[in-house]
């Protein structure tokens, strides 16, 4: 039985900021293989702005996590819109967060897609649309394990309480689609960008 949603809105700020702490609590680990082929300043960069989150010190985070995102790194444009969703280290600015979730969604980023599932469930930075907050909160709920994942599937069960049979099975749709499509290069073009269409499929 779906958690009720306003249960699930009340606790997810701090869901959330415990998730993001726990991804960056592993970011020493895993730095390397989250930015690919990045030069060893990228990967430092990375530490510094995730570490800096870590401790509260957002401004900096803001500053570390903001040259990686124009070179679109896909970890760096998730933490970078959580901190212009939440106003932390950067003016509150829901429009930037949704592009900056956005852009990190479609490179199959987990916590981008969360967020960004939220924003269209809220209209927050995006229009209200129930069934792309089920696909992103559904795409991330696959590309991830343990309690991030529980986190995720509660938060697009919860979408899914405010949907028809026929929106939820759209909603499964586009994310089966959206993968398929993440795994054939050969398709990958025909997604278009974030700022021509106002919301990837």
């Amino acid at each position: 039985m779906p958690i009720p949603f306003h249960v699930v809105m009340r606790v997810r700020g701090a869901v959330i900021a415990k998730a993001v702490r726990r991804c960056l609590s592993s970011v020493p680990v895993i730095v390397l293989i989250a930015i690919g082929a990045a030069p060893i300043a990228h990967a430092d960069a990375l530490a510094r702005g995730t570490a800096a989150y870590s401790r509260g010190d957002y401004v900096r985070a803001a500053q570390e996590l903001s040259p990686l995102a124009q070179h679109g790194n896909a970890k760096a444009l998730g933490l970078l819109g959580f901190l212009y969703e939440h106003g932390f280290g950067e003016p509150q600015d829901n429009d930037a967060a949704a592009d900056f979730y956005a852009r990190g969604a479609v490179q199959g980023n987990p916590f981008a897609q969360a967020m960004l599932g939220l924003m269209y469930d809220k209209g927050h930075g995006v229009p209200v649309d129930f069934v792309l907050a089920y696909k992103w909160l559904n795409l991330a709920a696959a590309r991830t394990q343990g309690h991030e994942q529980e986190t995720f599937a509660r938060f697009r069960d919860a979408v899914a309480s405010k949907m028809s049979k026929d929106e939820i099975a759209e909603g499964q749709r586009l994310a089966l689609n959206w993968t398929a499509i993440s795994f054939d290069p050969s398709l990958r073009a025909e997604r278009g960008s974030w700022k021509s269409r106002h919301h990837p499929e």
